[in-house]
């Protein structure tokens, strides 16, 4: 029987055999106490990686996020943001909930970026009717999409020029990387802080990482530890982190490839409006009435996907070539009414 393809998201990802022994046979401690000898090791990897002095490994992303967010900006500070942005649309609102931290959403441009012309409209004046401006939170990829290098020097050179703390969502910052052919501390260049995802395109099971300065992680250290992060013997979780950093990065491009292999079957549907993918991610637009039942047709043929009028399709190393070509076929079947 062919097993299940789940395009729902790169989430979905399961440990495979050498990952699952890696974590087995991962030394540990307590990590609260800092001496999980594990973490340690992922945390002083990441920071290298990436061009910081120092890390801080989080259960989650949105905990990751969040924390550095904290770490940055007091009560009453705002941060700018895209509508878009995981951090403003997707994170329960911790930033302010939490964090006392008001978010100022921007419109995103076609390409996921936000207009430099919005983002230095947006700075308040040093007023104390206002919120005081405190820092920029850009993401990449965003949708999918990646930002273009020469986009980001400009963004997080106008921040600093007006005295802007940066902060990059890295959730899917491998993706940009590789698809750039660039280095990741070239792909984080200009910020002072990125969340990485290692349970995404990684297919780790767990965990993100903060990187920055040492005294920022200093101060997100005591925010991971009021937000119910302090994990003790996480070495185990850490351990497959450094597995996926040291065997799954550029294996990413074949992620890539998958998905604008789908892209082209699809797009032979007449029913259909494909985006041409740029990384792992792609959508296509059709009639609401084809949701229901579609989505069920391709249940009954082993395949389960998020199917809306807008849907996201998201290959990911559980996703082979071959699952590609039969998730096209069960398409094609369906458009040609073979569920009927």
């Amino acid at each position: 029987m062919n097993h299940l393809i789940d395009l729902r998201s790169d989430t979905v990802t399961r440990p495979g055999p050498a990952m699952r022994a890696a974590m087995a046979a991962a030394e540990v401690g307590d990590d609260v106490y800092g001496d999980d000898p594990t973490v340690n090791r992922l945390q002083h990897v990441t920071a290298e990686l990436f061009g910081y002095e120092a890390a801080l490994f989080a259960p989650s992303g949105t905990q990751s996020n969040l924390i550095g967010l904290m770490a940055h900006c007091g009560r009453g500070d705002e941060y700018l943001v895209g509508q878009e942005a995981h951090t403003y649309k997707y994170e329960a609102g911790g930033a302010a909930v939490l964090g006392s931290i008001q978010p100022q959403p921007l419109p995103q441009q076609a390409d996921g970026s936000l207009a430099l012309a919005d983002i230095a409209g947006a700075i308040k004046p040093d007023d104390v009717h206002f919120a005081r401006t405190r820092l920029l939170a850009l993401e990449n990829t965003i949708g999918g999409r990646v930002l273009p290098r020469d986009y980001l020097d400009a963004a997080t050179t106008l921040a600093h020029q007006r005295g802007l703390i940066t902060h990059l969502d890295g959730a899917r910052i491998f993706n940009a990387a590789v698809k750039q052919g660039i280095s990741l501390q070239a792909a984080t260049a200009g910020f002072d802080s990125v969340s990485v995802c290692l349970s995404k395109g990684l297919g780790a099971p767990i965990g993100s990482v903060l990187c920055g300065s040492r005294d920022m992680i200093q101060r997100a250290l005591r925010w991971r530890k009021m937000l119910g992060g302090g994990l003790r013997q996480a070495g185990i979780l850490a351990a497959a982190g450094l597995y996926a950093l040291e065997h799954h990065v550029d294996r990413l491009a074949q992620d890539h490839d998958h998905a604008t292999l789908l892209a082209i079957g699809l797009a032979e549907i007449d029913e259909l409006t494909v985006s041409t993918p740029q990384t792992n991610i792609l959508y296509a637009d059709m009639a609401a009435a084809h949701c229901a039942p579609l989505e069920k047709y391709l249940l009954d043929n082993g395949i389960t996907a998020r199917i809306t009028p807008h849907m996201r399709l998201v290959t990911h190393l559980d996703v082979s070539r071959d699952d590609v070509t039969r998730t096209i076929a069960a398409f094609k079947a369906y458009f040609q009414g073979a569920h009927r």
